[in-house]
C-alpha cells in the first residue's frame, strides 16, 4: 500500500438492515424516526437518508439470526432523545442482566450511555450519547 493510502476512512458508510414488511417499515423509519424516504427499489430495499447516510432497509423473505444491535444513532442529549422517541410511540427494550434508568438507558463503566428498542420486524436499533467522544 502507498503511504497516502487512507484506506475507507475518506467515505461514508452505508447502513444495511433486512425488513420483511416493507409497508411497516416504511413508516416506521420514515414516519416514527423521521428519516427521508430517498427511493423505493422493489424487490430491493427501501433507501432512506440518514443525516447523509444512506440507510438500505433490504426486502427479505425472512430475518436473518438477531445478534445484537444492527442501526444506532449517536446523540449529543440521550435522555432527551429517549423522551421524544417515546413520544413518537417507541418502546425501549428492558434487559434484566442490565441496571437501565426510568427511560431505558443503561450507563457503561466508560460513561456512555444506551437504550434500545426494536423496528416493526425485530431488528434492535439504538440510541447513545458518548461524552468521551466530545471535543
Amino acid at each position: 500500500m502507498s503511504e497516502h493510502y487512507s484506506g475507507l476512512s475518506n467515505y461514508n458508510i452505508i447502513g444495511f438492515v433486512t425488513i420483511v414488511d416493507v409497508a411497516r417499515a416504511k413508516e416506521f423509519y420514515r414516519d416514527t424516526l423521521g428519516l427521508r424516504l430517498l427511493s423505493e427499489e422493489p424487490p430491493f430495499a427501501l433507501v432512506f437518508d440518514a443525516n447523509g447516510i444512506m440507510l438500505r432497509l433490504g426486502m427479505g423473505k425472512e430475518l436473518p439470526p438477531a445478534h445484537g444491535t444492527v442501526l444506532g444513532w449517536q446523540v449529543p442529549d440521550i435522555a432527551a432523545a429517549a423522551r421524544d422517541l417515546v413520544q413518537a410511540g417507541i418502546q425501549f427494550e428492558r434487559y434484566g442482566f442490565m441496571k437501565q434508568d426510568e427511560l431505558g438507558i443503561w450507563t457503561a463503566p466508560t460513561g456512555a450511555k444506551v437504550a434500545w428498542f426494536k423496528d416493526p420486524d425485530g431488528n434492535i436499533l439504538s440510541i447513545s450519547e458518548h461524552p468521551e467522544l466530545k471535543k
